[in-house]
Order: structure tokens, then C-alpha cells, then sequence
């Protein structure tokens, strides 16, 4: 949620490159447009992407690389909410415009519902937050209780990350837990033991934002591990090849966390790509950027994959209470290749 280059670990052992991986060639300077023709056909879920921050130029870009469906996690958004209003106004958003946005689009779009942990510090208004919460989460295209975990690894982070498991249990939904930018081995081993202490079936909990430090202990334990490809500060796609050559796919997933930050919402697209150049099977592909995450996430009986397995027709004159993605008499589909903008 926040930038920190603690996420990265340094030079990590069992990871450092190999002979022939030194010899592999580099494709820093190489265009994404040279690359995309490689993943044609592909399909991608992206479970953990931030569109709320995103613009309809990145629901474009994704549609067109082959991303098909996503989960928005609510989360923090970069500055701390003053009222409950503004979270029940956010919470809307996501089950109501921005889920009718997405479809204009071509993608179909879940989210995940739940109190962040950097905003838990907050008790007075996080007790507020709780008691609505079972207000939105049984809405429908809510496929879990997201993000939720630690951030500064507070006793207050812990009393509502408690508190929101027994929801998760109670409403039968997948949990996604946020893991600490800082000290994160520590946070993600106390996360999962906390799950484990309440009782949860550790293939009903999405691990996120791993990295080569945690995700041996994240897989041994039975937990999805979920990895972010964000610039700089928690996984480069380079780094997730290596993850993958080393586990291989059984309970991993990939994703982008595209947020305000410096994110790219073609982190998966990309990643595939790479993988691909590598010599990564397209079966393994397939599982880590779009077939795990909707076995996990499918749990919650919320996903439908006929939703999204083929191509169907957008009518982007559809209103969202009496609201639509086009302005005056804006034409279906404008084309952004244009110098002139008409």
C-alpha cells in the first residue's frame, strides 16, 4: 500500500544467479510492444489491482493484453479517511460505478471488502468501520475480506485483523491478507499463525506481497502465496521468474496492486511474457496468472467463469444510475492512436 524499499531483500542466497542464467539475454531495453505479440490468446485474472486510482486508458491497455477479469482489494487510499462516511461512500464504489466501469470495458470485476490494516490504528473510527462492514460484504461480486493484516504490526492492527477473520468465517469468504512492508518475515509468519489460531483452512487465505524470503514458509504451511509485481519495491518480474522456476505453480499467483503509486497495471501481461522467453510451460502460465487465483477466490461462490470466457459484446451507452463512461455525444470506442483528439 505505502513505497518501501524494504520489501527487497539483499541478494538473497538461494536465489543468486546462475551461470547460465547470467548468460540468458537482457530485455531491459526491449519495448513492451516487441514482447506482447508472445502472450496473444492468453488470458489473465489480476486479483489484486487498485482501479479506483486507474484511468479507462489502463482498463483499455489491460482489456487489449488479455486481462479478463480482476479483484479490487479496498484499501488505503494515501491519505487517512476523517469519517465513516467516506468509507461507506468508498465501499459503494467498489460493488456499484467502479464494477459497472470495468464491465464498459470488457473486464469483469470483483473486489474484496475489509478495514486496512494502516487505518485500524484509527480504534475510534474502526470500531465504526466494523460495525458496517457486514453491510457490504455479502454484496454480490464480493469474493473476500481484503486486504487485511499488519502494517506497523500494531496490538490494534492485530484486534481488528482478529476480528475480521471471524468475519471472513462467519460469511464463509476467502481471506487476503496484507503482508508488512516492514519486517515482513516476522508479519507474515504472526499473520498466518493468528489464521491458523482462528481456525481457518489455510487454503481459504490468500498471502500477499511475498517475496524469496517468505514464500518457502508460506507454501509449507498450505497458504496461497500471492506476489506483487511493483517497480522497485516488492517484486521485479525478472525476480518472479526465478520463484517459479524454483516452487513451481501449485499455490501461487501472480498480480499487479496497480494503485496512485508508480505501479503498471500490465504487470501480468508483462510477467507472462517474460516467462515465456524463459521457457516457462503455457500450463504454468496459466495457473499462476489466471487459474489459481480463481480457484482460491472461487471459494466464495461468487465467481462464474463463463462471465469471462469469451468475448462478448460492451454497450458503452449503458448508464450507471443515470451515469455513463461517455460524455455528450462521445462516440463507443474512441480511437487513442490519433494525433487529433475530435
Amino acid at each position: 500500500m505505502c513505497l518501501n524499499h524494504n520489501d527487497i531483500p539483499q541478494n538473497p542466497s538461494h536465489f543468486e544467479d546462475s551461470d547460465e542464467s547470467r548468460n540468458q539475454p537482457a530485455h531491459r531495453d526491449m519495448a513492451w510492444s516487441e514482447y506482447s505479440e508472445l502472450i496473444k490468446g492468453m488470458r489473465f485474472f489480476d486479483p489484486h489491482i487498485h482501479m479506483v486510482s486507474r484511468t479507462t486508458d489502463d482498463y483499455q491497455a489491460m482489456y487489449k493484453a488479455g486481462i479478463v477479469a480482476l479483484i479490487e482489494p479496498a484499501f488505503w487510499l494515501g491519505q487517512p479517511r476523517t469519517g465513516l462516511s467516506s468509507f461507506k461512500d468508498y465501499y459503494s464504489s467498489l460493488v456499484g460505478w467502479e464494477r459497472f466501469r470495468s464491465s464498459q470495458f470488457g473486464i469483469k470485476h470483483y473486489c474484496t471488502m475489509g478495514l486496512n490494516s494502516r487505518e485500524a490504528n484509527n480504534e475510534r473510527l474502526a470500531e465504526q468501520v466494523m460495525e458496517i462492514l457486514p453491510l457490504y460484504i455479502y454484496k454480490e461480486g464480493v469474493v473476500g475480506v481484503g486486504e487485511i493484516g499488519f502494517d506497523d504490526q500494531t496490538p490494534a492492527e492485530e484486534k481488528y485483523y482478529r476480528l475480521q477473520l471471524e468475519l471472513a468465517k462467519e460469511a464463509k469468504l476467502p481471506v487476503q491478507i496484507h503482508t508488512p512492508h516492514r519486517d515482513k518475515k516476522r508479519g507474515t509468519e504472526r499473520s498466518m499463525a493468528i489464521a491458523l489460531e482462528h481456525g481457518l483452512d489455510p487454503s481459504w487465505v490468500i498471502v500477499d506481497h511475498n517475496n524469496e524470503e517468505t514464500v518457502k514458509g508460506v507454501l509449507d504451511k498450505g497458504f496461497w502465496a500471492a506476489f506483487t509485481i511493483y517497480p522497485f519495491t516488492k517484486m521485479g518480474n525478472e525476480r518472479m521468474v526465478k520463484v517459479v522456476e524454483k516452487y513451481g505453480p501449485g499455490q501461487i499467483m501472480i498480480n499487479s496492486a496497480a494503485d496512485w503509486g508508480i505501479s503498471d497495471p500490465l504487470a501480468i501481461p508483462k510477467t507472462a511474457a517474460l516467462m515465456k522467453m524463459r521457457g516457462i510451460p503455457d500450463e504454468t502460465i496459466r495457473l499462476v496468472t489466471y487459474q489459481n487465483a480463481i480457484n482460491a477466490f472461487g471459494k466464495s461462490g461468487q465467481i462464474d467463469v463463463t462471465d469471462f470466457a469469451s468475448d462478448s459484446e460492451v454497450d458503452q451507452t449503458a448508464k450507471f444510475h443515470g451515469n455513463s463512461i461517455l460524455r455528450g455525444g462521445q462516440q463507443p470506442d474512441p480511437s487513442t492512436n490519433s494525433l487529433l483528439i475530435q
